[in-house]
């Protein structure tokens, strides 16, 4: 009886779990012999060629990755002009924008739209990257590496295999490469890469159409926000990528440029987005997903929580600190919605539930094969055990992170400091060390104090600090308390010893004050820095880490092997099955239809919205849904043009099946002809454990509407030059 209920489970499992064709976050360069058929049924006219070619111009050529100056991937964007125009989201050129705003030149909330290329901005930090190609390198990396190998061998092995790959695959060129882990290490793929450092702002509305209902509508549906920023990629005369700005660069010339349509969408039309997901973990274990639920999810909330309403305060103050603080604001304030929003949902859906159907089924596959039992036997009981413990480990190494080493904003800046002070104990033998370690230190001192506000840093840091020690038990506690501020700041309680320990790091601290940072700097003094009360707070978290830091790795010890036997099992297990490999910031493309949804009884949400629906939310007391009244007047008349659909209204956003995570924002939605319809910005919350686990029924991706975007740019702000860049097409 118990093995027919399983059977039962299995096919029900099997149902749900087997990859549909909006399920799936895919390597294009495996489109043609995975994919393209199921493509096809579902409306796509492209060629799998015309999707991914390494020997043509493609689909792929037009997909950019933004990244920081260090090559972190954030966010996508596409080329939509011969001359590299740019268009990706709102919220991923926010710190862009955030940081060529001043009061005088308010970019984020009275938005900016360049004239011409010399009235575009230089955006320093920010590069793009495009896939020049991609090859499975699976049997070379893992080449002479067998089940018997130990996983220390296993790491050098592949190390090795992996720095001559990508040694060999941009000699003499000025590509980059990078060979990226699947299936937790059960295959491996190099990617080349072409990367331009000279990026430039061109235009983008302000902030009440771009971030239009803010956190309150932020993984909510119906929304109305319109989500773009447009920027532009700079290139070399000779047609070569630049490592940052130069004056003599010219407009990109890309190799495939993607036209727009305003043709409109209806509910079933055929939709494809490619770009970079962040990361998922589709395979991860009920056990993992328990402790994200119960411990990760809750820890993460509460630090950003207290972080976020303190900042939301000092920033409705003073309109230098809301420019100052509003990335980091939205950014932490994204992520607090999202871990709050999966925990609940892990709670209050099936998602737990499945997983361990699937489980159950698994370890029932296993148990009757005794080879299988030998290799996969333990794989799940371990799983159970090691994230048992490591959810307790957990949450002090969060409390450790965010509220100890972030609590104030120039904590993690010490380190730099760290080799000065070691060279200081000798100045006379270190001379010339010392002075040129001062002379890469001034210029990160600089920026340190370039939009500081010290009364706002320290609250924060404050409220840091007595969270971490209400929440903490004294005996788990990092060192830095007992060993250092309770000794050397005396109180008659633990919140008073640290207002006294924060009122000296106000006072007096290097890194608390621009003039003593530049005195200091000035006469370097090993004396001066060891006394200093941050550079000796950062000493006392570091002295004590390691203990933290065993304990954490020590329940780590065994997940990464146990997660990475289970998905090979899982592949063998499920032979009939096509596994997609969970995201990691790599070029993935996914596939679905344009579609409504019912997020819950008598509940139907429709799959468009319209510009009306914007008036409907207007509050002026509400600065998340203020309408300009430019805005209003064109809406309120019906000022559409040539894009409103066959209503006579005007589309705002759209609802589309694909599957899509963090590092998609800006992604292109593209139709089956290979034109872009909109770009992709948010999920939604009814399923904000997407990354987990994919729900045909309930997930969507929420996409602002390529006729909203040029309406904006268009008609309400008359940006023709953007305009007549486009190829725009109208059937």
């Amino acid at each position: 009886m118990k093995k027919a209920i399983l059977l039962f489970f299995s096919i029900l499992m099997l149902s749900r779990l087997v990859a549909v064709p909006d399920e799936g976050m895919w390597l294009p360069n495996k489109i043609a012999q995975l994919n393209y058929a199921d493509m096809q049924k579902l409306g796509c006219k492209l060629t799998a060629e015309e999707i991914y070619s390494i020997n043509n111009s493609s689909l792929k050529d037009a997909i950019f990755q933004l990244q920081t100056a260090e090559g972190s991937g954030f966010c996508t964007g596409e080329i939509v002009s011969k001359q590299g125009l740019l268009f990706t989201n709102h919220h991923c050129g926010y710190e862009a924008i955030t940081s060529l705003s001043t009061t005088e030149h308010n970019y984020l909330d009275n938005g900016y739209w360049a004239k011409s290329h010399k009235d575009e901005i230089s955006v320093p930090g920010i590069r793009v990257t495009r896939v020049v190609r991609i090859e499975d390198v699976t049997e070379q990396v893992l080449l002479g590496i067998t089940d018997e190998t130990s996983e220390s061998e296993r790491e050098k092995l592949i190390k090795k295999a992996i720095t001559e790959i990508e040694k060999e695959a941009i000699k003499d060129t000025h590509f980059e490469a990078s060979v990226s882990e699947m299936y937790q290490g059960g295959e491996y793929y190099l990617f080349v890469y072409e990367a331009f450092g000279d990026v430039r702002f061109v235009g983008a509305p302000p902030s009440s159409i771009g971030k239009f209902g803010g956190d309150t509508d932020n993984w909510m549906w119906p929304r109305h926000t319109g989500d773009f920023s447009i920027f532009r990629v700079y290139m070399s005369p000779d047609g070569k990528p630049t490592q940052g700005y130069d004056e003599n660069n010219v407009p990109y010339v890309p190799l495939h440029s993607l036209p727009i349509s305003i043709a409109g969408i209806e509910e079933g039309d055929f939709t494809m987005i490619m770009g970079y997901p962040g990361q998922t973990e589709r395979y991860l274990s009920s056990y993992g997903m328990i402790y994200k639920r119960d411990f990760f999810n809750p820890s993460v909330v509460k630090v950003l929580e207290l972080q976020l309403n303190l900042l939301k305060e000092e920033m409705a103050s003073d309109i230098n600190i809301r420019l100052a603080y509003a990335d980091d604001y939205a950014s932490n304030a994204n992520g607090h919605k999202l871990f709050k929003g999966e925990a609940l949902t892990l709670s209050n859906t099936d998602a737990i539930q499945q997983k361990e159907l699937l489980e159950s089924e698994f370890q029932l596959w296993v148990d009757s094969d005794e080879t299988r039992k030998a290799k996969y036997g333990n794989v799940l009981p371990s799983l159970k055990s090691s994230y048992e413990a490591f959810g307790p480990a957990t949450n002090d190494i969060i409390y450790l992170s965010l509220g100890l080493l972030q609590a104030g904003e120039h904590v993690m800046n010490v380190q730099a400091f760290m080799s000065l002070a070691r060279l200081l104990e000798d100045s006379k033998t270190n001379a010339d060390a010392i002075k040129s370690t001062i002379e890469m230190l001034k210029p990160e001192a600089e920026n340190m104090y370039a939009k500081y506000f010290p009364n706002v840093d320290k609250k924060v840091f404050e409220a840091m600090l007595k969270l971490y020690v209400t929440d903490i038990p004294a005996e788990k506690r990092n060192g830095v308390f007992a060993n250092y501020i309770f000794k050397t700041y005396k109180g008659k309680t633990e919140f008073e010893s640290i207002e006294k320990f924060i009122l000296a790091a106000f006072t007096k601290s290097i890194f608390t004050d621009k003039a003593r940072m530049d005195a200091f700097l000035a006469k370097p003094s090993y004396k001066v820095l060891k006394a200093d009360p941050i550079y000796a707070y950062v000493e006392n978290v570091f002295g004590d880490l390691f203990t933290v830091q065993m304990a954490y790795l020590g329940a780590m010890d065994g997940i990464d092997v146990n997660e990475r036997l289970y998905i090979e099992g899982l592949r063998e297990f499920q032979k009939d099955r096509t596994f997609y490999p969970d995201a990691n910031s790599t070029l993935r493309f996914t596939y679905g239809t344009v579609k409504s949804y019912n997020p819950r009884d008598a509940v139907h949400y429709k799959y468009l919205t319209y510009a009306d629906g914007i008036i409907e939310k207007e509050d002026p007391t509400n600065d998340e849904f203020i309408v300009e009244p430019e805005l209003k007047s064109k809406i309120l008349k019906k000022e559409f043009g040539r894009y409103a659909d066959k209503t006579g209204n005007l589309p705002v956003c759209f609802l589309s099946d694909n599957d899509i995570t963090g590092g998609n924002s800006g992604s292109p939605i593209i139709n089956g002809k290979g034109e872009l319809i909109g770009l992709a910005f948010d999920g939604n919350w009814e399923w904000l454990c997407s990354n987990l686990l994919f729900s045909v029924e309930l997930q969507r991706t929420i996409n602002v509407d390529a006729r909203y975007v040029l309406w904006v740019i268009d008609e309400l702000y008359g940006a023709q030059n953007i305009i007549d860049e486009l190829d725009i097409r109208t059937k």
